[in-house]
């Protein structure tokens, strides 16, 4: 089966107060440095994968650029990184290859690098079209960068574009919720996430808001109820749009949905290099296996080694609920049978029937979905399911 690729670029222009991933603002000088070692990393793979128990294809079929905003780094790093990728694996033709863009660094250079180096999806993190809303979380755009850097990708060729949206952002409103949700949809863009704000002590305006603190706006963030609205009218609004929902976070119009985020939902091999970066393979021994780089740049630069793990038939059960019924078409428990064994899904009855007689899941001829009301909760769901495995 091909593989995913996935590059971490951990850089940002600035650190978003809501942020809680492993990317955070570096000097410059450091860019380099990084892509010297996710560069040797990818020359090495074919002999790193068999050290940690795996087995790869050599095809790959979608490339995912992520961060952190890979489009802070100079042209030429970034053309390194798809040179390295190309002379190491072997590009499917049809393979969809994803860079996440923050709005306003896209230059005429930039994008003609991107178009050069094959990228044919732009992922932009706009999170609100409304001014106020964005400045409020550190972001450096506005509404007319967003859909200046939309025309300006459709006019390189550059026309499968992802919009991100949080909602729950400091100032938020129904109204101004319902404006960033039909400037979306007016941009024809054919897919956009929707994410709701995590409140944790992993990012400055979550730990403000737990603290009970005014710092970042977070006296001005919506509260759960809210929210939890928020997200409900965008699932409604977009599917009216023709943006149908097919993953919790994630909607597209017919025939763009994300090749690379589906690896991860339905376990396919995928590789991850840089910061933070995980990946799942086959195993050489018949059970998949897992491993992961360091979270911190300091510790990946220095090359600590990666973090391994077999996956056991019991983990393995409980990624396929967890992230199956993620999807919106749920999960096939006689293809779930067929590959696990009837004993482990019959360990799930009870707890099916008990989401069914709640409104949160629904079966039918084999199948098992979460319901809308079940998307909203899928949180206590999934922690019954794992409680079931172990």
């Amino acid at each position: 089966m091909p593989l995913g690729l996935y590059i971490s670029v951990p850089f940002c222009r600035t650190k978003c107060s809501y942020c809680n991933f492993a990317s955070d603002v570096f000097s410059r000088s450091v860019f380099e440095r990084y892509v010297d070692r996710v560069c040797a990393d990818m020359e090495r793979a074919h002999a790193t994968v068999p050290q940690m128990g795996g087995q790869m294809e050599r095809v790959v079929d979608s490339v995912y650029l992520g961060g952190g905003t890979p489009t802070v780094l100079d042209i030429a790093q970034l053309e390194r990184l798809f040179v390295t990728i190309s002379q190491n694996f072997e590009l499917a033709p049809n393979a969809e290859i994803t860079v996440e863009c923050a709005p306003g660094t896209l230059t005429s250079a930039v994008i003609e690098a991107l178009r050069r180096c094959g990228v044919n999806r732009v992922s932009l993190g706009v999170q609100s079209f409304v001014d106020r809303e964005a400045a409020s979380v550190g972001r450096l755009h506005n509404r007319k960068t967003v859909l200046d850097d939309i025309a300006s990708l459709r006019a390189a060729g550059i026309t499968n574009i992802n919009i991100d949206l949080i909602a729950g952002l400091p100032h938020q409103t129904v109204e101004s919720w319902a404006f960033s949700l039909e400037q979306t949809i007016a941009s024809e863009a054919p897919h956009a996430s929707v994410y709701m704000l995590e409140v944790d002590e992993d990012s400055r305006l979550g730990r403000e808001l737990i603290a009970g603190g005014t710092k970042y706006h977070a006296h001005f963030v919506p509260d759960e109820d809210l929210t939890a609205d928020l997200y409900a009218a965008a699932c409604e609004r977009l599917e009216a749009a023709g943006v149908k929902q097919y993953e919790i976070s994630n909607f597209a119009r017919q025939g763009n949905e994300s090749r690379h985020n589906l690896k991860y939902w339905t376990r396919q091999p995928y590789l991850g290099f840089g910061v933070d970066a995980h990946s799942m393979l086959p195993g050489s021994s018949g059970e998949a296996v897992r491993f992961s780089t360091p979270d911190s740049l300091e510790s990946y630069v220095a090359g600590e080694v990666l973090n391994c793990t077999r996956i056991s038939t019991a983990a393995a059960i409980e990624e396929t609920f967890f992230l199956g019924l993620r999807l919106t078409r749920g999960l096939n428990l006689h293809q779930v049978a067929a590959e696990f064994g009837e004993d482990w899904i019959a360990g799930f009855s009870e707890p099916i029937a008990d989401f069914v007689r709640a409104g949160l899941m629904e079966r039918c001829d084999g199948e098992i979905r979460l319901t809308p009301r079940g998307r909203l909760l899928s949180n206590e769901v999934f922690e019954r399911f794992i409680s079931v495995v172990f």
